[in-house]
């Protein structure tokens, strides 16, 4: 793994060589080892170890000059300082990206250690039997087309001239198991999940299984439903998908880009109904992929983003922060540009609860449980979305899987008609949220 050390050692004597007096380097090197599986014989096997570095040179007119290298030994670093020196000459002097004020603040390290990798014949055992367990669930599934097993060991750094030096190490693992179902006189039917700990003995393996063949049998019996408008129940998966698919409305780059629903102004303003608390928060005691500090160094926190409906905060680079007259908040992705990003949702109820409702007493609500083609029918600048799904229609807590349908709406008018949000929250990979009720909207089916 990155010799952090040995690298700011490097960085420092050939920026003095170079008569370069301000830098700095974010790395990042992983470790991986991953697994898929075809009808019980190995599919794919990969292992890979490759590590990225992006160093940044300012020059005495305070232009930046980027460059990227896989070369960590001394000759890289030095060539990549030397080239990024001859890059600021041609940097922009428009908002020029500075050292983050917080990247000497002290900061806890993660909390747990990475762990050796497991051999891969253990991988590919793991998920032959899983693929057997998955097959054998019900006579419908035929296949598990796609599937993989993985484990890596990942370290980051951050250093820069005025002896910033950060660095942290974890190990996860993770796995996927998608079905496929085929019956005479039926469309193929399928279902998915995913499951993500810090080593493969941690790792959910019968949860991923249990998930998958409840689901995949769920949608076995199907019908279409007539168009209309419904109430709506999104699963905890769905609600972040959407809330990460209209993330610009609390990125403070792309309020400053224009390329936002929200602007300046909107901080304090009412955006979603005043049950609805949002948070992103990258030390979340269940968020497996921790990160204590962003690209720019600057350590990460709990940054909470709607409390009661109200846009109470934003995610910030040192950029955005100085420009809007804020703190930086730990969300900087350096580069070429340095751009803003979330790293874990977290989903909660306010204390206003609405009305309590439940499935088991509801007629005529669709469960979604997954939204489809985000990449194609998300409108982020204007907020509008037409969506395939797959879901169930419920009736008093009976599920009958939908044919196929599409859902439409305004995530502006979405997030100001939450009518209930359930206690009972799941932990994703992207976050943690429970399921989110919708007064309603469009659908359109059969």
């Amino acid at each position: 793994m990155l010799n952090i050390k040995k690298i700011a050692d490097c960085a420092k004597l050939s920026a003095k060589e170079l008569k370069i007096d301000r830098y700095d380097i974010y790395g990042l090197s992983i470790d991986e080892t991953s697994v898929e599986i075809d009808s019980g014989e190995p599919k794919q096997v990969q292992a890979s170890n490759r590590s990225s570095v992006i160093v940044r040179v300012w020059n005495k007119r305070k232009t930046v000059g980027v460059t990227t290298t896989t070369d960590l030994d001394d000759e890289g670093i030095k060539l990549a300082l030397e080239t990024a020196k001859e890059a600021s000459a041609f940097g922009s002097e428009d908002n020029t990206p500075e050292f983050s004020p917080e990247a000497k603040n002290l900061i806890a390290g993660l909390s747990h250690n990475s762990v050796n990798h497991a051999p891969v014949p253990t991988l590919v055992d793991t998920l032959i039997k899983a693929e057997k367990n998955l097959l054998e669930a019900h006579q419908a599934i035929i296949g598990v087309p796609y599937n993989g097993l993985s484990q890596e060991i990942r370290a980051r750094f951050y250093l820069n001239s005025e002896g910033a030096l950060r660095q942290e190490e974890g190990s996860y693992s993770s796995i996927y198991l998608y079905s496929r179902t085929e019956e005479e006189g039926k469309k193929p039917r399928g279902a998915s999940s995913v499951k993500i700990a810090h080593s493969l003995p941690e790792l959910d393996i019968d949860g991923c299984l249990k998930e998958v063949i409840k689901k995949t049998i769920s949608h076995i019996n199907y019908k279409s439903i007539p168009s209309g408008k419904y109430r709506i129940v999104f699963s905890p998966t769905s609600f972040l998908s959407l809330i990460d698919a209209f993330s610009n409305i609390f990125n403070a780059q792309n309020i400053l880009d224009n390329q936002s629903l929200s602007t300046q102004d909107s901080l304090g303003t009412e955006i979603a109904s005043p049950l609805l608390c949002l948070c992103d928060d990258a030390l979340h005691p269940f968020n497996v992929v921790k990160e204590t500090f962003d690209g720019e160094g600057t350590p990460t926190r709990r940054v909470e983003l709607i409390i009661n409906g109200i846009l109470s905060g934003l995610l910030h680079s040192a950029g955005t922060a100085k420009r809007m007259n804020a703190k930086p908040t730990g969300h900087a992705n350096i580069g070429s540009k340095v751009t803003v990003s979330s790293h874990f949702y977290h989903v909660f109820a306010s204390e206003k609860y609405a009305q309590k409702l439940s499935l088991e007493e509801s007629d005529g609500v669709i469960l979604i449980d997954r939204l489809q083609a985000l990449h194609a029918g998300v409108n982020s600048l204007q907020g509008s979305f037409s969506l395939p799904f797959d879901g169930w229609l419920v009736n008093r807590g009976e599920l009958t899987s939908i044919d196929a349908a599409t859902v439409a709406g305004d995530i502006q008018d979405v997030l100001k008609s939450i009518i209930y949000i359930e206690s009972e929250a799941e932990v994703l990979p992207g976050g943690i949220c429970p399921r989110v009720w919708i007064n309603e909207l469009s659908v359109t089916g059969e």
